[in-house]
């Protein structure tokens, strides 16, 4: 894999499932780490429904946030052009036409990137490089078995005595691994003559009929009928169901999904039990609690059986009604004290909701944009925008009327304000305004006016503004509308109060919010009115507090990755540092902001009165440092990733202070690359492809380091590399 990956920007592990493409793309990867400046990232595509969602799936798993109206694949392209990194796609053979399209643009527009895809067929892109993972041979397979078999079975340990059983059961397998361990657990109750005996006579039976196609897929075919043939009835019609699930799942919504018919819900568990004692669902831990998965052929084999029984319908719908249901009670649980845990949840479930956005979307229009706009306090407070515009347009484009087009547009509007797009915005939000006005819906008519306050404050039209926060307020309490949009109304209309420097009415109505969240235990509008709070105090020239203010809103702003109060944060703390005369540090914030606010929208929105602060901080900065300092330091802000930007700025880590030395070397700057690729695994050949210098060069290299180091091998060159290295862990990343 390292030597295909050093000739081929793009290779593609095909193969039938249960053969081992993922495992060994992994395995790869880890290896190959080293390799790339920018890491290596694994992002798993088994559980996106949608197509036009694997874009979405790449940029989060790379930490790429962007919530903008640009073309997500576009972004993609932008924020790896000058990367050196290697992806891995891993299964994408549902999705496989949108795959290879992302892949062909990426790998135009990145030519520092490499990537590896495992799929059950080619992706066609040019340059693509097909390597078709063979089962594994006998002595792998014999290992592989007696690992699985002792992990059930303690003891157990392959010996002459029992070589040739275990011998003939891997061949009867084909040594396919995930065969292999589907039979291997079989001895937690079988010994290994029955086993061997009933896998004979089973692939007799099941291999009847059979004719034609590739061997090794009759083969994984023939093993996993036979686990679950083996398999309770109540664990069959489990596995069958469960299959409807994308990504993992808890046992309250298997419960609720699955049970039905001759299984009831209090067998669920012991069924599931069953399963996972089976190996065919994995149990994973999760802070939330246990969760399940079943491995991705498993998954598509149970989709046909419940195919096959006529079933399928039934169980999806089922599935969309409990996440229906889900996503109501944590709308209802956002406002109060559990909204991180909201978060965490939500972000769990994700591909169950896409799942069950995309089967309404098909199916009923006006479930799927009641689910769309239920999840408002996802896309909105929790840096999904993108993602949360795709299913709204999608789902308003449907023939729904009445209320629930009346959420789906003023949540949209509010969705396309936070991006920036304006005239969508103001289009959505007027639809929804007439409907309300029209139909006499008091809360429709309070929402929309509220946003419609929200595209004129942006816009600097500051009367118009106020006028229609205060109607919206007023709208609010009329029909006791209590929950995180009045919250935000009053906040926002002391973003305008502030502006217009009226600083006692900013505060009052702030401080009123406030009392509000506190209250109710709720945090995520509250950090605005701190944002606001500190406004008004850095204004008044109480820069101390200013400064609290800030970094606490921030620290409630990161808890839900909400990326508009993180920038908006950290904006006034380089505001504020400025007005310290702590220049670096306000350079660096606002370089800083620079990279957040291109993942967010138009910086600062295009506001004149939102830009002005800026623009005096950046003119105070320069006028401290000189042009090219802070030019310098501002580089350096924009270098920052996400979380170290944070955290800078809270004062959790310094950024200024210098990393420990690493100690001395012997070896040259062309060296120690040679060094680094050398751990990295390439051979003389690929070292001396990779900085395009003759291979005898490279040769003279490696000498001249085993020579300095005191070293023999090249695998002593590896360890010392190692050591030296001080990796920090990123999230995403393949460890």
């Amino acid at each position: 894999m390292r030597r295909l990956l050093s000739e081929s920007r793009l290779v593609t592990l095909t193969g039938v499932g249960g053969v081992g493409k993922t495992r060994l793309a992994l395995r790869a990867a880890t290896e190959m780490q080293r390799a790339f400046r920018d890491g290596v990232w694994f992002v798993e595509l088994g559980g996106v429904t949608d197509p036009e969602l694997v874009v979405h799936t790449v940029l989060e798993q790379l930490g790429i946030h962007d919530d903008t109206v640009r073309r997500h694949r576009t972004v993609l392209v932008e924020q790896l052009r000058d990367r050196q990194l290697l992806i891995v796609l891993d299964n994408g053979e549902h999705v496989v036409d949108a795959t290879a399209e992302l892949v062909d643009a990426l790998l135009r527009g990145a030519p520092g990137l490499r990537v590896l895809v495992t799929s059950r067929e080619r992706l066609g892109v040019d340059g693509e490089h097909l390597w078709q993972v063979a089962p594994l041979p006998r002595d792998p397979a014999l290992a592989l078995f007696a690992d699985r078999a002792a992990a059930v079975e303690p003891g157990f340990v392959l010996d002459e005595g029992n070589l040739d059983e275990v011998s003939r059961i891997c061949a009867l397998l084909d040594g396919i691994p995930l065969a292999i361990e589907l039979a291997a657990v079989r001895l937690r109750v079988l010994t290994l003559e029955h086993l061997l005996s009933r896998l004979d006579d089973t692939f007799r039976v099941l291999g009847d009929g059979k004719r034609g196609g590739d061997p090794r897929h009759q083969t994984l075919q023939a093993a996993v009928d036979w686990s679950f043939h083996l398999c309770t009835r109540s664990e069959q019609v489990l596995w069958a169901r469960a299959a409807v699930f994308s990504g993992t799942f808890d046992l309250p919504a298997a419960e609720q999904v699955c049970a039905g018919g001759s299984v009831a819900p209090d067998e669920v568990m012991h069924a599931l039990s069953g399963l996972v004692d089976k190996s065919v669902v994995v149990s994973e831990r999760h802070p939330s609690g246990t969760r399940f998965r079943l491995l991705e052929p498993l998954r598509q084999y149970g989709l046909e059986k419940l195919r096959a029984a006529g079933h399928e319908r039934v169980v999806r719908e089922r599935h969309r009604d409990h996440f229906i249901e889900w996503a109501r009670r944590r709308e209802q649980e956002w406002f109060g004290p559990c909204q991180p845990r909201i978060f965490d949840l939500t972000r769990l479930e994700q591909a169950n909701l896409r799942s069950a956005l995309d089967f309404c979307l098909d199916d009923d229009g006006e479930q799927c944009l009641g689910l769309a706009s239920t999840l408002w306090f996802y896309w909105a407070g929790c840096g999904m925008l993108g993602e949360g515009r795709h299913w709204l347009d999608r789902a308003l484009r449907t023939p729904v009327r009445g209320l629930p087009r009346a959420k789906g547009l003023w949540i949209n509007g509010y969705v396309a304000t936070l991006q920036g797009d304006i005239p969508a915005a103001v289009r959505m939000l007027r639809e929804c305004h007439d409907y309300a006005v029209e139909s006499g819906d008091g809360q429709a008519l309070a929402y929309s006016t509220h946003r419609l306050a929200c595209t004129h404050l942006i816009g600097d039209d500051l009367d118009v503004a106020d006028r229609l926060f205060e109607e919206a307020i007023s709208l609010y309490r009329r029909h006791g509308v209590v929950n995180s949009h009045s919250m935000l109304a009053g906040i926002e209309r002391a973003i305008s109060a502030t502006f217009q420097r009226d600083f006692g009415t900013a505060e009052r109505l702030c401080l009123e919010a406030k009392a509000v969240g506190e209250e109710h235990g709720e945090l995520w509008a509250q950090a605005y009115a701190i944002y606001v709070l500190a406004l008004c105090a850095w204004v008044s020239g109480d820069f101390e507090r200013a400064d609290r203010l800030g970094r606490e809103c921030l620290r409630i702003k990161r808890t839900f990755h909400d990326l508009l109060g993180i920038v908006l944060a950290i904006e006034v703390l380089a505001w504020i540092a400025a007005s310290r005369d702590n220049a670096e540090r306000a350079a660096t914030l606002l370089g800083a902001t620079s990279e957040i606010w291109q993942s967010v929208g138009y910086p600062m929105f295009g506001s004149r009165h939102f830009g002005a602060p800026h623009g005096e901080c950046e003119s105070a900065a320069i006028s401290a440092l000189g042009e090219q300092e802070f030019r310098a330091v501002f580089r350096k802000g924009m270098d920052l990733e996400l979380e170290d930007a944070i955290s800078f700025a809270i004062g959790e880590e310094l950024a200024e202070r210098p990393r420990p030395a690493a100690a001395p070397t012997p070896l040259t700057r062309r060296e120690q690359q040679v060094a680094e690729l050398i751990a990295g695994g390439l051979s003389n050949k690929e070292i001396a492809a990779r900085l395009v210098i003759a291979r005898r060069t490279a040769e003279g290299h490696v000498e001249r380091i085993l020579q300095k180091l005191g070293f023999s091998s090249r695998a002593q060159i590896a360890t010392w590399v190692t050591e030296r290295r001080n990796q920090p862990h990123e999230p995403g990343r393949v460890t």
